[in-house]
């Protein structure tokens, strides 16, 4: 199980890196830029060996030893995420601040936190659940990670906090903490939510938006729509790799958020059902381990961190073929981002851990047999 999910995710990052070569050199040639047309592939391959080496670590650490130590690792991402908000540390790119600077490469720390926090909640509910739970220990319980959430929110990036708070509902249901305590709260809240912003002009111009992305093709609706073309002229079995056009400005900044939409150009119906049945196959992979993990650790952690990846992947998809509103969010192992990739290989390693461990127990419970 552990060969194929090697197999699954270097298959995801390959065609990744195909794509980020093909999508960003053809912009350089498009508009006669002085840099060389190798620079994305180089960096991107770069974040994959450190993603790589950081992974190597997690795994001989293992995830026991990953979710003990997660109040200071979210301790000390917090801090990051703090020093992102600050000016002349954090760097702001559109409008958002997600960034630190390491070394002349560009970190976003809310990226490990999507990883960090479903520890931390697992660590904290297990140390609960040893005595009987109350509605105040549970607010106790989401009051920390609701900081890091906060701030995330406030960079902006409501995608990825929108994430780690699903992921922590998802936790709430497997850990069975009792629904009065989350389920009704969380309507109530939601609904009530909703109403609000509906009624607000802003929201209401995007859902305006988002439905038809044509009335504003200068504005926010232009990604959404040449998306469509992009996907859409692509057929059957797609132009040919490298033949994409809508790649050629049409589209912007086509490697990040909608690269699934010039995988679709150039590969067709055929190549985009074949991404989303890797990406299925590595669901399946990831939660197979979590049902067959060795204890409550490895099963809710396995559990949260196949949502994670799948989940991201259904929000981009979802994205790309214009079915769901902009999320932010990049199509996870395959899309350019170097600290979002670090994050998912080492989201993979941390299976590859709990996979490992639930093999050793099933060769010493043989060999006792």
């Amino acid at each position: 199980m552990r060969a194929l999910l090697i197999l699954v995710a270097t298959c995801i990052v390959a065609i990744g890196l195909t794509m980020i070569f093909s999508t960003t050199s053809a912009e350089i040639l498009d508009h006669d830029l002085d840099k060389s047309t190798h620079l994305a592939l180089l960096k991107q391959m770069y974040y994959a060996l450190c993603g790589i080496g950081l992974g190597t670590v997690v795994y001989g650490v293992g995830y026991r030893r990953l979710i003990a130590y997660s109040p200071f690792l979210l301790g000390l991402l917090t801090v990051t995420l703090v020093a992102v908000l600050i000016p002349g540390i954090g760097r702001e790119v559109n409008g958002s601040r997600r960034w630190l600077s390491l070394a002349g490469l560009s970190f976003q720390p809310s990226e490990f936190v999507k990883y960090c926090v479903p520890a931390f909640f697992i660590h904290s509910v297990l140390r609960i659940q040893e005595e009987e739970l109350t509605f105040k220990r549970f607010l106790k319980l989401v009051a920390l990670p609701a900081v890091p959430m906060f701030l995330i929110m406030i960079e902006p990036n409501n995608g990825t906090a929108g994430v780690i708070g699903l992921t922590m509902v998802v936790l709430c249901f497997l850990t069975r903490i009792p629904l009065k305590y989350w389920a009704w709260p969380l309507l109530i809240a939601v609904t009530v939510g909703g109403v609000f912003a509906i009624n607000l002009p802003y929201v209401a111009a995007r859902l305006k938006v988002y439905r038809h992305p044509e009335l504003d093709l200068k504005g926010k609706g232009h990604q959404p729509y040449q998306a469509k073309i992009a996907a859409g002229s692509g057929k059957v079995f797609g132009k040919g790799p490298g033949n994409s056009l809508q790649k050629l400005s049409y589209l912007p900044e086509a490697q990040n958020d909608y690269i699934a939409a010039i995988y679709a150009e150039e590969f067709g119906f055929v190549g985009i059902a074949g991404l989303i049945c890797l990406y299925a196959l590595l669901g399946f992979l990831g939660f197979q381990i979590a049902a067959s993990a060795s204890d409550r650790e490895g099963y809710y952690y396995a559990a949260s961190v196949t949502f994670l990846l799948c989940f991201q992947a259904f929000l981009n998809l979802g994205v790309v073929s214009g079915l769901l509103p902009s999320t932010g969010l990049n199509l996870p192992l395959f899309s350019q981002g170097g600290t979002s990739l670090m994050a998912n290989l080492v989201g993979i390693s941390i299976l590859l851990s709990i996979a490992k461990e639930a093999d050793s127990l099933a060769t010493i419970t043989l060999s006792e047999v």
